[in-house]
């Protein structure tokens, strides 16, 4: 029983290797400027040293090697944004402004994949609905830390958490995308700050504080 357990064990781990092969080079090969459209299964199984019907057994085609990345890209991101809370230990604005720019940092670290993401998500309804899953997560967090704020008496009750939370993400995250696809990173502080500033004198209704804020 203990020797199947490590079979097992072995060819999971041989699996997952080679899956995270795969996405690997699928994200070197964007980095190279070889663009999602022109590029092939072909192409991507000879860049990770194994055949087309190697690769057909642990992706179906080339957009689910894309969602398994949009799926990574996600997690990461979401990590960051969950951590914060209006008065936790990073919280207030100034660690709103930080959890931006390690959102920030974290998706320009990751531009190719991203620029994919956002071109396939325009004409593909598989990649254009895991995505807007995904926002989903962001969206039901935001409004879930609203709904705590209001019962402390710390945001107004008028406040909608579902709808303030939707221009939360949507409005946040196109500025993102943006700012990644067309900056060079130099004011990604600037833009972190004024999306915090947006979103904790706006719609977590905070009091104006010091000139600096």
């Amino acid at each position: 029983m203990a020797s199947t357990t490590r079979r097992r064990s072995t060819a999971a781990d041989r699996r997952a290797v080679l899956e995270g092969r795969i996405l690997s080079v699928l994200e070197e090969l964007l980095c190279g400027g070889v663009t999602y459209t022109e590029l092939s299964v072909e192409q991507i199984a000879r860049a990770a040293g194994i055949s087309r019907s190697t690769f057909y057994l642990y992706f179906r085609d080339k957009v689910d090697v894309l969602l398994r990345l949009s799926g990574s890209l996600k997690t990461e991101s979401f990590a960051i944004a969950q951590s914060w809370r209006p008065c936790g230990p990073d919280g207030g604005i100034d660690g709103l402004a930080r959890s931006y720019e390690l959102i920030l940092r974290h998706y320009r670290q990751h531009t190719a994949v991203l620029s994919a993401i956002n071109e396939v998500a325009a004409y593909d309804p598989a990649v254009r609905e895991a995505w807007t899953a995904d926002q989903d997560r962001f969206i039901d967090n935001t409004a879930a830390v609203l709904e705590e704020e209001q019962r402390a008496g710390r945001t107004p009750a008028d406040v909608d958490p579902r709808l303030a939370a939707r221009l939360i993400v949507q409005g946040g995250g196109q500025v993102i995308a943006r700012q990644v696809a067309d900056g060079d990173g130099s004011d990604d502080a600037l833009v972190a700050r004024e999306l915090a500033r947006g979103y904790w004198y706006g719609v977590y209704r905070r009091p104006g504080g010091r000139t600096g804020d």
